[in-house]
């Protein structure tokens, strides 16, 4: 699939509906009550009720972007919903003021013990989008002459590259993460360096390319879909709070250092952030690893 200026426009129109629909209209329903404040599950404005209207106004994000994109709709109608959370995790505050509104120990151990499932909340409709583009495609099929462009592997292992996508995936980007998104470092002779809040600008551009080059790894060296890595997307909260976010270590920077640092930069990142910019990356880097292999094959040996 060659990235004409039709294929442009397709992109564009099916991230114009979620940004349109789950970025402006649901706005309201995920905005938190502080004007600085974090969208996220802990502020308890997001009511069930809200919960399955979001799921219900992603399916029919997916299902719209679908047609906008037709005949592309599989391949760029999933782009809408990540395209629409993305507005949320920028119009998001930061991790940096939620602490320093939350200084005791305890309390930072419950907000980063919610942060390790929010993200399964903001997977599902990402999943509710990818449904209702599924669900458009048996409706109208794409044109026989549009390549499907899914070169995967097919072997006994399949299986096993997938667990690997998933949980290496949220490993990996989660290391490249806290490489990209940094703020200035302080030395610690203690946690080794204490960082500070990033900014958005740098939190988008780290989870972007760090889910890229994820995307396209898994493509190349595993054989499997995207659809893995943004799974596994849900999982980078996780590693990074179980590795960094102990209560030692909360502890420790609690007492000794402002609320705006972290020991690792990942912890300054949301939820909402790493789902909505990972999906988009993986996805990205996965469509770059098809477009490398068929350069590699049709150009390099001269077919």
């Amino acid at each position: 699939m060659e990235l004409t200026w039709s294929i442009r426009l397709r992109i564009a129109a099916s991230a114009a509906v979620g940004i349109a629909v789950l970025g402006v209209y649901a706005w309201p329903m995920v905005a938190p009550p502080d004007p600085f404040g974090v969208v996220s599950l802990i502020n308890g404005t997001i009511s069930s009720y809200d919960v399955f209207k979001l799921l219900g106004l992603a399916f029919g994000v997916g299902l719209v972007a679908y047609f906008l994109s037709w005949p592309y709709g599989n391949r760029i109608g999933i782009l809408a919903v990540p395209a629409g959370l993305a507005v949320w995790a920028v119009r998001s505050g930061d991790i940096g003021t939620l602490m320093q509104l939350n200084t005791s120990v305890v309390r930072r151990q419950q907000i980063y013990s919610s942060f390790c499932w929010e993200p399964l909340l903001w997977l599902a409709l990402v999943a509710a989008g990818y449904i209702g583009v599924f669900l458009a495609s048996q409706i109208i099929h794409p044109a026989k002459t549009v390549e499907e462009g899914k070169p995967q592997k097919r072997n006994a292992g399949v299986f096993l590259n997938v667990i690997v996508a998933v949980i290496g995936s949220a490993v990996v980007a989660q290391f490249f993460i806290g490489m990209f998104a940094r703020d200035f470092t302080i030395l610690d002779s203690t946690a080794g360096a204490a960082v500070a809040q990033p900014a958005i600008g740098q939190i988008v551009f780290a989870v972007l390319v760090s889910f890229g080059l994820v995307g396209f790894f898994v493509q190349r060296v595993l054989g499997v879909d995207y659809i893995w890595p943004v799974i596994g997307a849900c999982l980078v909260n996780f590693v990074a709070i179980s590795a960094y976010g102990k209560h030692d270590v909360l502890d420790y920077f609690a007492a000794r250092w402002p609320a705006v640092f972290f020991s690792n930069s990942v912890l300054a990142v949301l939820p909402i952030q790493i789902v909505a910019f990972g999906s988009l990356g993986a996805i990205a880097g996965y469509w770059m690893a098809v477009r490398y292999e068929y350069w590699h094959k049709h150009e390099v040996k001269g077919e």
